[in-house]
């Protein structure tokens, strides 16, 4: 695959997520205020947002957009994100003032604590925690 590489650039490169739903702009301003990202681009059916660690996510629009179900199975996950963060309680907060809502946030069993919930349009995604999982100390 080396012929299909020009000066060492991968041929292809990961691009944006894009998320349909009824009202773009709305679900941008709840994934612009989770990341603390900026806005990149907008028009009439499309509006596309970067985060500071360069993570790009679109919301296009469809008047048809069926929110997902999880956890019932009729349209279930359409679409899921992962989130990594160090503080799950601060995001949680964040998340419901911003309109988002807990869809099952008991620590999961394991190394690494995750809770679940629904951004405004419905779209599910976990939050995992990053910190070290090393026993309190005292």
């Amino acid at each position: 695959m080396a012929e299909d590489r020009a000066e060492g650039r991968a041929l292809v490169k990961a691009g944006v997520v894009v998320l349909d739903c009824a009202e773009p702009e709305l679900l941008a301003e709840f994934y612009k205020g989770f990341l603390d990202a900026e806005l990149t681009d907008a028009s009439a059916n499309r509006v596309e947002i970067r985060s500071a660690d360069g993570t790009r996510l679109a919301f296009r629009r469809d008047a048809n957009a069926t929110p997902p179900s999880w956890p019932r199975p009729e349209n279930s996950l359409q679409v899921h994100l992962d989130f990594l963060v160090d503080d799950l309680d601060a995001a949680e907060r964040r998340i419901v003032g911003l309109g988002g809502r807990p869809l099952d946030t008991k620590g999961a069993a394991g190394p690494h604590e995750e809770r679940g919930y629904a951004d405004p349009a419905g779209h599910s995604f976990t939050l995992r925690n990053t910190l070290s999982t090393a026993p309190k100390q005292g």
